[in-house]
């Protein structure tokens, strides 16, 4: 094993490593180490992340006490957009040489849409313009779920030239779907004209909540058993493989020669869930080229503490079509699953926000 930093090793291999996590109190000395020290090439931010540094800090009530001060009216929405939109431009400054070395392909920081506009395809678009034109910094990306509105969203958005980080995906065929709509956004672009050789968009497949929702079934199921704690990955894999097929066509390479950059795959849900796992198994089992892996700080410690290097996401291509074949022999539907899974995503980021607003409301209540 080497002795050099796996995040340095991981990011040599081709793949970005981003941090899923954001507070206002680490975006000085301790961010900047991380980008020099570890070579972490983004950040992702969501609801729930929002809400614990909100919510659970004391660090945002001076400047939350002076925008209720200068404008007592305020809603409790507009009070997170400022709060968020402060932290935002911080780490997007941060990033901004990041951004500027690799000629716009990571030092991106991402900010969500509000989630109950999930299954709105205009209240999304004009959200994701309003926050685009708010923060003002190149390397933003706009997070849209991929929920059916989403992709008309994102296409609409990838065609008004913002970078957009599609977020919420389980399954290869929606991922496909999204693919597609990227392709179709940049068509739009660049046939009324507009620049496509800057955008960067990414497309946010969870991992590990696949694993913890087909073993269940797997337990249920009672049969299966080598299939436990591998489904994820051969998802990831197989997604991987369309991905490497849809931006080697000629349909893509004609967008390629007008400076257009394929829309990455990101792993997102990387930390483990299962103690019977590797605590770096989603890490290890998902390097590869043209790859973003967003990891939570518990994580990245790990990562950096005992983890190994290798190309492992071109590997066992086959053997990953097998495992969701056999899953299906079984009776297990994994399109069930990722459909069940896209809708508590949704509804845990809409109750993540709720709680956010309804503390924003008792901190703003007590300042009385």
């Amino acid at each position: 094993m080497s002795s050099k930093n796996p995040l340095v090793l991981a990011h040599e291999a081709g793949q970005s490593l981003w941090l899923d996590y954001i507070q206002r109190s680490m975006l000085g000395e301790e961010l900047q180490s991380m980008i020099t020290e570890d070579r972490i090439m983004g950040m992702t931010s969501n609801p729930a992340i929002f809400e614990q540094a909100i919510a659970k800090s004391d660090e945002y009530d001076e400047q939350l006490a002076a925008e209720v001060n200068a404008n007592p009216d305020i809603s409790n929405l507009e009070l997170f957009n400022q709060l968020a939109i402060k932290d935002i431009q911080a780490a997007a400054d941060a990033f901004r040489s990041t951004y500027d070395s690799t000629d716009g392909v990571d030092g991106m920081i991402s900010l969500e849409v509000a989630p109950d506009l999930a299954h709105d395809t205009a209240g999304t678009v004009k959200m994701g313009l309003d926050l685009h034109g708010r923060v003002d910094r190149p390397n933003l990306m706009i997070k849209v779920p991929g929920t059916k509105a989403g992709i008309q969203a994102f296409e609409d958005l990838t065609a008004a030239g913002v970078n957009v980080n599609v977020t919420l995906l389980f399954s290869v065929q929606r991922y496909r779907e999204i693919a597609q709509a990227y392709i179709r956004g940049l068509e739009r672009r660049h046939a009324a004209g507009g620049a496509i050789d800057k955008l960067a968009s990414v497309a946010s497949f969870f991992v590990s909540r696949v694993d913890s929702a087909v073993d269940s079934a797997l337990e249920a199921n009672g049969q299966g058993d080598a299939l436990l704690g591998k489904i994820a990955i051969a998802n990831a894999k197989v997604a991987y493989g369309h991905f490497a097929n849809l931006f080697g066509s000629p349909q893509w390479q004609a967008l390629a020669d007008q400076g257009a950059r394929p829309q990455r795959l990101l792993w997102a849900s990387t930390g483990t869930k299962n103690d019977a796992y590797s605590d770096v198994l989603y890490v290890e089992e998902l390097i590869g080229p043209q790859t973003v892996n967003t990891v939570p700080p518990a994580t990245l410690d790990k990562f950096r503490d005992h983890g190994e290097v290798s190309v492992t996401l071109t590997q066992g291509l086959p053997e990953a079509h097998k495992q969701l074949t056999a899953l299906g022999e079984l009776g297990i539907s994994l399109d069930d699953i990722t459909n069940e899974l896209e809708t508590a995503g949704i509804q845990s980021f809409v109750e993540a926000f709720d709680r956010l607003l309804e503390s924003i409301d008792d901190k703003r209540k007590a300042l009385n």
